[in-house]
């Protein structure tokens, strides 16, 4: 006679960062970025110049010029080894990668260049630079230019699965269409904008401001709404791949909204607590569930929100983390330093 045996179920195994490889640059990493394919990592220095790296081997593959007085930010065209980078020389550029050379120099309309963004399919590139909104087609022509902001803009984010790009500056953001004319929308705030992130559904339009506030413009309401009382100035923020959950920094603890329902307006936020100084940078996994945190404590954490509020898993050993970028397949995590390291961590 057989007998059934009821067995707990496994828990599966804490997931675990192993080091891959670790490379240097010569100052601060100022932006850290995956190609769509998962083969090259490109970073840029506060100095200017650009290291592409070899994924998988961590040996430099080139090594680009970058910008004179400093690189601001850097942005792979999807589907290629085309990268864009944006500059306090006035100019944006496009480089091949592969064959190490400069295609385009592209005059952003200032005296330095604040942002970037490709567009979904890699057909349009916006910058920002002053009060001007470029955009660019993919040989370097000027397809169009907005002038309308009142103030520096900040930061660009095209919209998902529209042609659609937020410009963030002093006063909120205005959305404009890549066939031009009038903008789409002006969406209003007394208050200068730093960072902009979509949710991946594309309902909502956050905003991390110079007055230590978040902003959402949410499709379903007619009125903004507003999260108050954070440490800092907030520049981080990270979406996850539901649009469900908003993980925002501004301080030492990350703080993540629940968008589920009628949140996150009198919800109470998760607070994930280990890092020991301002937090830096957040990732969302793409495909996944795991978020990414780095501070400027040098530790790297790994945590699943709506789980025990603890890392699940993590190291400290860098220097004052600046970046930390997921690979396109989520199997590995770059990391950038403020001393110039760059390192990649795989995923266990």
């Amino acid at each position: 006679m057989s007998r059934l045996m009821m067995q707990k179920p496994r828990k599966a195994p804490a997931p675990t960062l192993v080091g891959r490889w670790r490379g240097e640059i010569d100052d601060y990493v100022n932006a850290l970025a995956w190609s769509g394919d998962g083969k090259l990592i490109a970073a840029a220095s506060v100095s200017g110049t650009i290291t592409i790296y070899d994924a998988k081997a961590g040996s430099v593959h080139k090594a680009l010029p970058g910008h004179v007085m400093g690189t601001s930010q850097i942005g792979w065209q999807p589907g290629s080894h085309l990268l864009a980078s944006i500059g306090q020389d006035g100019k944006a550029a496009i480089w091949d990668a592969d064959a190490g050379t400069r295609l385009h120099a592209l005059a952003v309309g200032a005296a330095w260049g604040e942002c970037l963004a490709w567009n979904r399919d890699g057909t349009l590139l916006a910058t920002g630079a002053g009060k001007i909104v470029r955009l660019w087609d993919g040989h370097g022509e000027q397809a169009r230019e907005y002038t309308d902001h009142p103030s520096t803009v900040t930061d660009l984010q095209w919209k998902p699965g529209v042609d659609q790009v937020a410009a963030g500056a002093y006063g909120g953001a205005i959305i404009w269409a890549s066939g031009g004319g009038d903008p789409i929308k002006r969406l209003s705030w007394q208050g200068s904008t730093l960072k902009l992130a979509w949710s991946p559904n594309g309902r909502v339009l956050a905003a991390g401001q110079q007055d230590s506030s978040i902003i959402f413009w949410d499709t379903r309401k007619t009125e903004p709404s507003m999260m108050w009382g954070y440490p800092t100035k907030i520049r981080e923020l990270a979406w996850d791949r539901q649009s469900r959950y908003l993980a925002t920094g501004g301080g030492e603890t990350v703080i993540v909204w629940d968008f589920s329902g009628a949140g996150p307006e009198g919800s109470k936020p998760l607070m994930l607590n280990a890092h020991q100084d301002l937090l830096a940078s957040l990732m969302f996994q793409r495909r996944g569930d795991l978020l990414a945190s780095g501070g400027q404590d040098g530790a790297v954490l790994l945590w699943k929100p709506g789980q025990p509020d603890a890392p699940l898993a993590g190291f400290r050993g860098m220097g004052e983390v600046s970046h930390v970028v997921w690979s396109p397949d989520d199997s590995a995590l770059a990391v950038g330093d403020a001393d110039g390291s760059v390192a990649v961590f795989d995923l266990t």
